[in-house]
């Protein structure tokens, strides 16, 4: 029996189950361009050059139901975008009016366009099967009307399901020859289907056999047969979308596809209206509206190139199409602001004329596209608008397109100039074509083979675990267009080497390892070009890469080694690096390495040229560019060449490259500062500089360190380029001036102040000269030179030549300011590169251990802040400037810092002592006054001269003493010893106000540039001191700081044998955030504190070390600000960081990433599962979030040091941790680790397992008398029930006067000091005693630490299931038998975790003398709008409807029940009297949505409703129910309360004023 497929006939006789029939042809009547042949089976579009569409055909007969009408593509045109369409009609082709197209058939009518399903024209899929655009020619596509009515998809013999339904039941064959698709053939009943690829077939072999026969010139490549839909593979795509060029469609005209002349008022065009670009980036924002120079044609492709960005505003590129023409048009300052006629993507959503339709269109956002990143649109036929990022169709963004419509594109905020992409352009489309591959290609090579490659090449090397060796190294089959491979993968050569000089290109099969040297010899050369091979290194997978004409076009990824020079991304890097490749004759080798400290090194017959590059990421693919005279070349085994020397060959000092350069060698951070003069250039990863257009510039070429210089620092640089045009050289110095605060001068020498410059054999300060002909003169170094300078400890300036130190140059440099190093490119120098040179150790520094003992130091955080010795007349200032303290009077307290506040930066301080005999209070602000000020300071901050001060002062924010602002946060007159108050200055140049951590948001705008800190000691405060970052000891107090808190070690029973055996990472070392982090973010503490310095996003930061398998990593989260929603977003990714730009959150990260983030669990951005435990977003400051994967690549969540169980599977190793500081959280901070790895310190005796009981439980008697608590913080959650109990309406009487809230930890007694509580004054249920031994509190709990007063997050559980401790099983025996209930009564229920809990006054009872609060408690849930009348009545009663919840209805198929719960089973129809209650010990039984019934309400300011339940919980007296089996089918998760038979988990009771309501229950989603 023949295997079902499409051929026609045999491919489906299910239905008839007879012999084929006659073969299929196709029908006379056809599209008006359409010619058959053979017999009416084949069919031809006529000037397929010219036109796209009248290519309609239809079936000779109507189709037979089970039978497969099949055509095969005979062949494609590139000229097109779209290409074949097929379907089915219910028209007679005989009757038959053809339009243009097969989307343009009505009257029941099913076509298939790409991926999308219409019918009679409208839109009813979008995402069906493959896409047809996609297949070429050979392959086969079908469909088949079965006799139930339904369209079935068939393609190269796979059947793709059901793509429509309702078919009458005579139906003809559509065949659409449209776009690409110019010639299709009917298979006829015999022919045999196509096979598809074989799942075991190479990708990358099909692909290079299919790219092997594709025309010349950016011709598409054909496709693979696609892949079934449940496992779709991502192969490199074998056709990029094409702009409709209009080559000669008569009916439209044929001018090219420009910008219109007539455009906003701050645009410039360019490049034949190719360009647009926004004049003044940096001064204006908008107006920078552009449209096409004609309208749009159906399926026209409209693409832009984003050509420059800036940093300084917010938005970005906005994209669409409107109805207005150009020239009548009024343009608008921002295309958003038109509300006619218009449709644009702005950031992730669609906007029709001004307003929203999508919010979230598309994953991508274009406010976080990059230079080089492609836009584009199109409209299709069917009125449908697509946009496509980087060639990726990002689906239909509306289907109500107008008919006219003009491109628009609106060049907003950080977009400048873009270019329109012209697909006929080779320059473009290569580009284009990779930007597309780029963002399609998975990390490391398809996935696992890259990173086995690498990981047994690490092998084999020694830098990783045992392994077999790495496969041999070969050529890959996908080489240039002028290029071949041979020899097995040994051998590249260029057949034709005497016809052409370029498309050369060929790269390695494999990825390089660390130190594994990639060698080729020159075969055979030619001597008709000049120029010859070229050698490096790139990032691009080969198999996903669109090889250009000569490497050094691609503009990513790629170093290369080109004449004597070395170029990065096409820019020259080094100039006269080693020896010129073009000098090579036939036989002479050339190589290149990656060192595992990420340095580039090349060779030439067998001799190492020294460093090239540095920073240069893994898993790079080796390159050979066979240009010129090179024609051909042949890999040379390692083992045939000398062996790659050490660290002490001359190759790695030779030249004059810069030296160690590595992060992970160099003993300096240093980098050149991203500002510089206009005519420099930072390249090499900041370690190189030049001075660009040498010969016809000489100034204007100033570089600055990216960091103030330590003292006793050497800053060294050697020359590596120089002309001979000019008279003057190389000026170099030390400024106090930052870069963000400089406006470069055409030579440095030209600033008057802060700043002193060697010039020659002169030494300047301020531009004057201070002294002639110092020990070394800078005119006569030459190339190769290096120069060093050196601020020491005592504030003098020396200078270095070649490590000599020339001597003193100049003395006084400010010992307390930060000094920058600068370099000047004058005149006949033009390039310098950084050395990373640790140079002589300054003989002012205290003496350390040499090189040889120990490694170098990390760099230390910044300066510590110290108060300037200009004080107020009554101030004595202490502890080296730290302490300040007024010692007479009420006034005369003013102090001021040091040095300036710079942006991001927070100086705090920390009350310490009060006089109580005076009023007010501690003024503090900022001033531009400079600290040594008048002559005499006045008596306090608000009397300060004229210059600009800005002071807060109780609640009043002031401005040169007039009052701005009052009421601002928290009135500084009720601040008490212990409370810490701190100055941030904004980013923006705004002043906020820090009191205990807490942000108080901004009090004013507009503060000068070098604004110095006052504090006016007045009134009541006597003595502050700094705490703030580096601030000395002291600092720190119980809110956040940089300095990580301890935290807590699990207890033995909680840690899980996660480790592997070995895999315990004990070589991990300690953790630091990595250099490469959001633009928001700042580093401090040694890389270990990451904060947010401005805006909500753009926080991301990662871990610059891999988290080894079993090892804990632990982040505290320091500082939250309320003004923003969501919070912290923490997780792991596979791909090592720094090899490309950060997304603004996590989500935009398209590697393989797990991210955890408020309750959901997310890889890749696609949300796989809800997170256990608490939502993320909730926890308050202080709390300690820990990542662990053990050694089945399986991730843990911690939440202070207690495991929330695995989150994700399949993570890779190794992994490295990233977060993402978004919204309220505003800086997080690593957790040192102890040697257990549970992050307490070592030397406190209460970590230790030999310690005595006695001396624990003093510990603990001590912490508890240590002095009262911090307030908690506010709970979010809390805030939320608390207004959904306002809405409740309920008096205030039934609320406890003290404590008319939720207890900040959800309400329940104190756990710690088993006292009574001293609301209810009965005793704790759970909690009798603290915990003597370990004195650790269970953080399910959510309590206070009693020894290391870390306060545990307050934040709402779910509620959990654990078993008591012994005390709560004690307390509950004895609360039911002391008080005489029944003795089957349960123990007593669990805290209502999860539920924020409102304590209730209870109701005078006749009984009196409080008995009732002996008896058992127990949980009734019930609607909202029964709240009120049980509180009135004082114990709960049967509730009806309210306003906010409906009336319940009968049930109609058995007896009708209370609100307050189903009737016992078997009790058959309740008799006249009152309602029973049904009550349970466990809230989760009583909160089940029968009983607790949910009502949704809506929050001002919250997109979507939020729903609610409500509980009680009560006193029962005890004989006055019967507690018996549940009547509904309890939670999954539930699990009775320790002690209770689960046959009693259901309590009834029918007699009045049997229980007594002990508090409110409140839970909101």
């Amino acid at each position: 029996m023949a295997a079902p497929g499409p051929g026609g006939g045999s491919s489906g006789l299910g239905a008839s189950g007879g012999a084929p029939g006659p073969p299929p042809e196709l029908h006379p009547r056809c599209g008006r361009l359409v010619s058959l042949s053979q017999g009416g089976r084949s069919a031809a579009r006529a000037q397929p050059g010219q036109e796209f569409n009248h290519g309609l055909v239809l079936s000779r007969e109507p189709l037979r139901p089970g039978r497969v009408f099949t055509v095969r593509i005979d062949r494609k045109v590139n000229s097109w975008s779209g290409s074949i369409e097929v379907g089915v009609t219910a028209l007679d082709p005989a009757e038959l009016e053809f339009p243009s197209s097969a989307t343009g058939l009505r009257g029941g009518s099913w076509v298939l366009s790409g991926c999308s399903v219409l019918r009679d024209g409208r839109s009813l899929r979008e995402d069906f099967g493959p896409d047809l655009d996609a297949l070429a020619e050979g392959d086969r596509v079908g469909v088949e009307a079965t006799a139930a009515g339904e369209l079935r998809l068939w393609v190269n013999g796979r059947d793709w399901g059901v793509a429509a339904a309702g078919l009458p039941p005579r139906v003809w064959a559509v065949v659409d020859l449209y776009g690409k698709c110019t010639q299709v053939t009917v298979v006829p009943p015999d022919a045999a289907p196509v096979p598809p690829v074989p799942p075991e077939r190479g990708a990358g072999a099909a692909r290079a056999e299919m790219e092997e026969a594709a025309a010349e010139g950016g011709a598409a490549v054909p496709a693979l047969p696609p892949a079934p839909p449940r496992a779709p593979p991502q192969p490199r795509p074998d056709k990029f979308p094409e702009s409709l060029e209009p080559a000669g469609a008569p009916a439209v005209t044929n001018e090219a596809l420009l910008f219109h002349e007539k455009c906003g008022a701050l645009i410039k065009l360019s490049n034949g209206h190719k360009t647009a670009e926004r004049r003044r980036p940096l001064d204006e924002f908008n107006n920078g509206v552009v449209l096409t120079n004609r309208p749009l044609r159906d399926g026209e492709m409209f693409e832009i190139r984003i050509d420059k960005l800036v940093d300084k505003w917010s938005g970005s590129i906005e994209i669409g199409v409107t109805a207005h023409n150009p020239n009548s048009l009024e343009y608008p300052a921002t295309m958003t602001n038109l509300r006619s006629g218009t449709i644009m993507m702005s950031g992730c959503g669609i906007l029709t004329n001004g307003k929203g339709t999508r919010r979230e269109y598309c994953e991508f956002s274009l406010d976080e596209l990059q230079e080089g990143d492609h836009i584009g649109l199109t409209r299709k036929a069917n009125n449908a608008l697509h946009f496509y990022i980087n060639g990726v169709d990002q689906g239909v963004a509306t289907s109500l397109t107008p008919q006219v419509v003009y491109g628009v594109v609106d060049l907003y905020g950080m977009a400048v100039k873009v270019t329109i992409v012209h697909n006929h352009n080779h320059s473009d489309r290569l580009r284009r074509n990779n930007a597309i591959l780029r963002a399609l290609s998975p990390e490391g090579t398809a996935g696992t083979p890259r990173r086995a490659t690498a990981g047994a090449t690490n092998a084999t090397n020694g830098t990783g675990g045992t392994g077999a060796a790495p496969p041999r190294l070969l050529f890959h089959p996908n080489c240039g267009q002028k290029a071949a491979v041979v020899n097995e993968g040994r051998t590249a050569l260029r057949p034709h080497a005497t016809d052409d000089f370029n498309h050369g290109v060929v790269l390695s099969a494999r990825p390089l390892g660390d130190n594994e040297l990639f060698q080729v010899r020159l075969d055979k050369m030619v001597d008709k070009w000049a120029g010859s091979i070229e050698i490096g290194v790139t990032t691009h997978n080969p198999a996903y890469l669109q090889l250009p004409s000569t490497m050094t076009n691609l503009r990513s990824g790629t170093w290369m080694m080109t004449g004597n020079g070395v170029m990065h991304n096409g820019t020259t890097v080094l100039d006269e690096y080693g020896h010129n490749l073009d000098r090579l004759k036939a036989g002479d080798t050339v190589g290149v390495v990656r060192r595992d400290d990420g340095t580039l090194h090349f060779f030439v017959n067998g001799v190492a040229q020294g460093p090239a590059a540095w920073n240069v990421p893994p898993n790079v693919y080796a390159v050979v560019d066979l240009y010129g005279q090179a024609a051909q070349a042949t890999i040379v085994d390692e083992g045939e060449v000398p062996s790659l020397p050490g660290d002490g060959s001359e190759g790695d000092s030779g030249g004059g490259s810069p030296e160690g350069a590595s992060p992970g060698a160099s003993p300096s951070d240093l980098r050149f500062h991203r500002l510089h003069g206009a005519n420099a250039v930072i390249t090499n990863g900041g370690r190189t500089a030049l001075r660009q257009n040498c010969r016809s510039e000489f100034n204007d070429a100033i570089v600055i360190s990216n960091r103030a210089l330590r003292d006793g620092e050497l800053f060294e640089i050697v020359i590596q380029k120089m002309v001979d045009r000019w008279s003057g050289s190389i000026e170099a110095g030390v400024t106090a001036i930052r870069p963000e605060d400089l406006e470069f001068p055409n030579t440095m020498t030209d600033i008057d102040y802060d700043t002193w410059m060697l010039s020659g054999t002169a030494i300047m300060q301020d531009g004057n000269t201070m002294r002639n002909n110092y020990g070394c003169d800078l005119d006569a170094l030459g190339t190769g030179a290096r120069i060093g300078m050196m601020r020491t400890g005592g504030g003098d300036l020396r200078y270095f030549i070649d490590g000599t130190d020339q001597g003193v140059a100049c003395s006084g440099l400010p010992p307390g300011r930060e000094v920058y190093a600068v370099v000047d490119l004058y005149g006949q120098c033009v390039q310098v590169s950084l050395t990373g040179a640790s140079g002589p150790t300054d003989n002012s520094q205290s003496p350390g251990a040499g090189p040889d003992k120990a490694p170098p130091p990390s760099p230390a955080p910044g300066p510590c802040q110290r108060f300037h010795g200009r004080c107020g007349q009554n101030v004595a200032l202490a502890a080296e400037g730290l302490g300040a303290a007024r010692v007479s009077g009420y006034c005369h307290g003013l102090v001021f810092s040091r040095s300036h506040l710079r942006p991001g930066e927070l100086f705090e301080v920390r009350i310490e002592a009060l006089d109580e005999r005076w009023a007010g209070s501690l003024r503090v602000g900022l001033t531009a006054l400079p600290p040594p000020g008048p002559p005499a300071l006045p008596p306090s901050l608000l009397d300060l001269p004229a210059p600009p001060t800005w002071a807060v002062t109780g609640a009043e924010v002031r401005h040169n003493g007039s009052q701005v602002r009052h009421n601002y946060g928290v009135s500084l007159d009720r601040l008490t010893v212990g409370n810490r108050l701190g100055v941030r200055r904004g980013p923006d140049d705004s002043l906020h106000l820090v009191v205990d951590g807490q942000d108080m948001g901004p009090a004013a705008t507009g503060v000068a540039k070098n604004a110095f800190v006052a504090l006016d000691l007045y009134g009541r405060v006597t003595a502050v001191s700094i705490v703030s970052a580096g601030g000395g000891a002291g600092g720190g107090g119980d809110g956040p700081s940089p300095t990580p808190s301890p935290s807590p070690s699990p207890s033995p029973s909680e840690a899980p044998p996660l480790a592997p055996p070995g895999g315990d990472g004990g070589d991990w070392g300690p953790p630091t955030f990595l250099g490469c982090h959001g633009k928001n973010i700042e580093l401090s503490n040694g890389a270990r504190t990451a904060t947010r310095v401005s805006s909500y996003n753009q926080g991301l930061v990662l871990v610059g070390q891999p988290l080894p398998p079993g090892r804990l990593f632990q982040v505290q989260i320091d500082a939250l600000n309320p003004q923003w929603s969501s919070s912290l977003a923490l997780g792991v990714t596979g791909a090592p960081p720094g090899r490309s730009p950060l997304p603004a959150c996590a989500h935009g990260l398209k590697r393989p990433a797990w991210i955890l983030q408020r309750r959901a669990v997310f890889h890749n951005a696609r949300k796989i599962r809800d997170l256990p435990g608490p939502s993320l977003e909730l926890l308050p400051a202080g709390t300690i979030l820990g990542l662990l994967v053990d050694g089945g690549g399986r991730l843990h969540l911690f939440i202070n040091g207690r495991d929330q169980g695995a989150v994700a599977g399949g993570v890779p190793s190794p992994c490295y941790v990233l977060l993402d500081l978004y919204g309220q959280c505003q800086q997080v901070t690593i957790v040192a680790e102890g040697p257990a790895g549970g992050g307490s310190p070592s030397g406190d005796p209460r970590n230790r397992g030999d310690v005595e009981k006695a001396d624990v439980v003093d510990g603990v008697k001590e912490s508890l008398c240590w002095g009262p608590p911090a307030p908690p913080q506010p709970c979010p959650y809390q805030a939320l029930c608390a207004r959904f109990k306002d809405l409740l309406l309920l008096p205030a009487r039934v609320l406890h006067p003290i404590f008319s809230a939720p207890h900040p930890i959800f309400g329940v007694p104190n756990p710690i000091f088993g006292v009574p509580n001293p609301i209810f004054d009965i005793p704790n249920p759970i909690f009798s005693v603290p915990n003597p031994i370990f004195g650790v509190p269970d953080p399910i709990w959510g309590v206070p630490d009693p020894i290391s007063g870390v306060p545990a997050p307050q934040f709402p559980l779910q509620t959990s299931t654990l078993p008591p401790s012994r005390g709560a099983a004690a307390a509950s025996a004895r609360a039911v038998s002391g008080g005489g209930g029944d003795p089957r009564d349960p123990r007593e229920p669990p805290l209502p975790l999860g539920w924020c809990r409102f304590s209730l006054r209870p109701k005078p009872r006749p009984e009196g003398g409080g008995g009732w609060q002996k008896w058992p408690r127990a949980y009734h849930g019930t609607s909202a709008g029964a709240v009120r009348r049980s509180l009135d009545r004082g114990e709960l009663v049967p509730g009806p409807w309210s306003l906010l919840c409906a009336p319940c209805r009968p049930d109609p198929s058995g007896p009708a029940h209370s609100r307050s719960g189903p009737a016992p089973p078997g009790s058959g129809p309740r008799p006249p009297g009152p309602a029973p209650l049904v009550l349970s010990p466990a809230l989760g039984y009583a909160a089940m949505e029968t009983f607790a019934s949910r009502v949704t309400f809506r929050e001002p300011g919250w997109p979507r409703p939020r729903g609610a339940q409500v509980a009680f919980e009560v006193w029962v007296r005890p004989g006055s129910f019967r507690a018996g089996p549940p009547s509904l089918s309890p939670p999954p998760a539930l699990e009775p309360p320790q002690g209770l038979d689960p046959a009693q988990l259901e309590w009834v009771t029918k007699e009045p004023g049997a229980t007594v309501l002990a508090g409110l229950l409140v839970r909101v989603d």
